[in-house]
């Protein structure tokens, strides 16, 4: 709900000298004590107002508000119970006083908003306050704008949260044909807006969305009903207050309308009222805000009577509420019978008792929690210590309404996957920061990625060796390049392996540093069409060996279909192929820059995201394809006459390529945070250092260091011994 929030003022000590004269009805406080700080809270009390008459002759009456609300009544006491036990506390704001001032909305923003002016103003004018509130029960995702509402907070999460895990349940059930029924604020068409979003590219459809009018009208519920009753959707989804939802519900019982599934809102999912009221809400699911625990809570309510508040009407509509009379000390107001105002609270008074498992009112009591913790750190800050710029404090005479919540004292805690599990009362940091070890202040996160430390200079070094040994191996064959060695088989292809198997190398530098929107596209693209051209000479030189012995077999011809042309359009057409893919892939959904808060949630992880993980392993599956064939043709050429016979190497090179590559994808999976950029960079320089050694390494050993082998007789083992 977006009207009900919690607000704190600071009464200044400075003496005033005006005072202000409202110029409208201004409704007086339901309870108000005095102290050195006041907090100030709305409850909706009241479900509904209702609007006088007028002949816009006379001035309007004051707004009557109707329904009373056990169950709000309930909240607003628990901000009296939390306010009481921390003014009996010794620790907490010692030497300080804390008051309230609590005001009835009527479950209506423009009745709230009347009520806010109210805890500002006071009956005098001070000369300095805070005006910032913590929310109870304000669930609506449009409230997260950190810049719209810098001063808003909360202690329940977002919808945001709600409508994923709704959508989850209708996926899970196979409900797919459904109705959405939202009361006529934020709350319900943000919602709504969040639902919409969700179910986008799922099967489940939206039969018809209806909202309850905020002038309520029974043409209108009619209208809506009828919606209902002709729809073939059994589960509707409804986003209400108890309040706006109660009258419905009344007229939606005199319809006949059965069969329907309900999912409830957090909003009424709780309310004992609507389901004492209506039993054909049972079996009704939805989420709940966690539960709590406050010691005490129910001998507390028991206090709370016509006895003791003789002259407070909210405690006399309580009474009218759950026993149907009126107190004597105002019978002659009530049509109802009167009695004593000392009757016995009991359980079955579930709506105002019922203290087992609080929810909203658990929410209730941390806000005040959170405030009071907030005004004594604010209050005992040291200077030089201090949360503010130069490590300062605030000046108490004069506190700006962002300085209550940085001080030491809200702790962290993350709404969005469980609520807080200790009891302690706490405050949410915004999404790029968190708590310090001591939990008692934001701090920004750590931000994590594979920048140029320990490990990134290390894989550089290693990258920077490797492509230097590849292009020293290159200056060789091209030094040697009429030699028999390195003429065989296609001096060509050979030349064409080691500029790939450079650039492979090189690419890897790419995966180092601070992702960006063009270094995640060129990483993977880079990476695949360099190994794609790596592997497909291989195989061009693979299918060479396979055919030269091949072609010694009386009236074979095979060599002329496996000339220097044939060898380059194979090896233009495997690349291409990997090319294509890559096309498809920056264009339809192409990698970017991602920043990881859900793995850990002390820091910031920044990786690239593969944007479409079909593409990437489709990417990975064309490399291992074509090292699949190459080591399966070089398999069939291992034993081929010969003293050098590539077959036998070119067999070993895709075997180890192979293995670090399929080593590669759990270690991938399972790698967390910079590791998983390192583990591709680890398996990029393995599998090239291997194609580099086992291709390479005999032939620079015969150029080098046995030059006499370096001949034609020795390499087609003719020589004579």
């Amino acid at each position: 709900m977006i009207h009900i929030f919690v607000s704190v003022f600071h009464l200044s000590s400075a003496a005033v000298t005006s005072s202000c004269n409202p110029q409208g009805d201004f409704n007086l406080p339901v309870f108000m004590t005095s102290g050195d700080f006041t907090i100030g809270g709305i409850f909706p009390l009241h479900y509904r107002v209702e609007l006088p008459p007028t002949d816009y002759i006379k001035r309007p009456l004051a707004a009557q508000c109707r329904g009373f609300d056990p169950r709000a009544f309930r909240w607003a006491l628990t901000m009296t119970l939390a306010v009481e036990e921390i003014n009996n506390r010794k620790d907490l704001l010692p030497n300080h006083n804390l008051a309230y001032s609590i005001f009835d909305s009527c479950a209506t923003p423009v009745t709230a908003q009347k009520a806010v002016l109210a805890v500002l103003n006071g009956q005098d004018v001070v000369q300095s306050f805070i005006c910032s509130g913590i929310s109870y029960f304000s669930t609506c995702s449009c409230l997260s704008d950190r810049k719209q509402f810098p001063t808003f907070f909360r202690v329940v999460p977002s919808d945001d949260y709600q409508v994923k895990a709704i959508a989850q349940l209708l996926k899970r059930f196979g409900w797919t044909w459904i109705g959405v029924v939202t009361e006529d604020h934020d709350y319900g068409r943000f919602a709504l807006q969040g639902l919409k979003r969700e179910i986008e590219n799922t099967n489940i459809c939206l039969a018809y969305h209806e909202m309850i009018p905020k002038d309520y009208t029974q043409e209108q519920v009619m209208r809506i009903l009828k919606v209902m009753k002709e729809s073939t959707a059994k589960v509707v989804v409804v986003f209400s207050g108890e309040g706006e939802f109660y009258p419905f519900l009344r007229e939606f019982v005199t319809q006949n309308i059965t069969g329907i599934q309900w999912i409830a809102s957090e909003a009424w999912v709780t309310a004992s009222i609507l389901a004492e009221t209506y039993p054909f809400l049972d079996g009704t699911l939805g989420f709940a805000v966690r539960q709590g625990h406050i010691p005490g809570f129910q001998d507390y309510l028991k206090t709370v009577t016509p006895d003791r508040y003789p002259s407070n009407p909210q405690v006399k509509e309580l009474w009218e509420a759950l026993y149907g009379c009126s107190p004597s000390t105002s019978s002659l107001n009530s049509h109802l019978p009167s009695c004593t105002g000392k009757e016995l609270l009991r359980q079955e008074h579930s709506a105002y008792m019922n203290t087992s498992s609080p929810r909203v009112a658990y929410n209730v009591y941390k806000a005040v929690y959170a405030f009071a913790h907030s005004l004594h750190n604010l209050i005992h800050c040291k200077p030089g210590n201090g949360p503010f710029e130069n490590v300062s404090c605030a000046n108490l005479n004069n506190v700006f309404p962002w300085q209550v919540k940085v001080p030491n004292g809200l702790r962290r805690t993350d709404f969005h996957t469980e609520y807080n599990q200790t009891g302690e009362n706490c405050l949410s940091c915004p999404e790029d920061y968190w708590s310090n070890v001591n939990g008692t202040i934001c701090v920004p996160k750590a931000v994590e990625f594979l920048s140029h430390d320990a490990m990134g200079i290390t894989l550089t070094v290693i990258a920077v060796v490797g492509a230097f040994l590849t292009v020293t191996v290159l200056v060789i064959f091209l030094y040697n390049r009429g030699t028999p060695i390195v003429r065989v088989n296609n001096s060509e292809l050979s030349f064409f392996i080691l500029l790939s198997l450079t650039l492979c190398f090189l690419c890897a530098l790419v995966f180092i540093g601070e992702p960006t929107s063009w270094s995640c596209m060129l990483r993977h693209t880079a990476f695949s069409i360099t190994f794609s051209l790596c592997i497909s000479c291989i195989l061009g030189k693979t299918l060479v060996v396979l055919a030269a012995f091949t072609a010694t077999r009386p009236g074979s011809n095979i060599m002329k279909w496996l000339g220097p042309t044939q060898q380059r359009i194979i090896i233009f057409c495997c690349t291409l192929v990997q090319v294509v893919i890559c096309t498809a892939w920056l264009t339809i959904s192409p990698p970017f820059p991602y920043r990881n808060t859900k793995y850990q949630q002390s820091k910031i992880i920044l990786d690239c995201s593969v944007g479409s993980d079909l593409a990437f392993w489709c990417v990975l599956g064309y490399i291992g394809l074509l090292a699949c064939v190459c080591f399966f043709l070089a398999f069939l050429a291992r034993k081929l006459p010969g003293n050098f016979n590539e077959a036998k190497y070119i067999t070993f090179s895709m075997l180890i390529f192979c293995a670090v590559w399929l080593a590669f994808v759990p270690a991938y999976v399972s790698s967390p945070g910079k590791f998983t950029t390192a583990v591709e960079i680890f398996a990029i320089l393995a599998s090239s250092f291997g194609l580099l050694f086992c291709l390479f390494t005999p032939k620079c050993y015969i150029i080098l260091l046995k030059p006499e082998k370096n001949t034609k007789q020795h390499l087609m083992g003719k020589v004579t011994k």
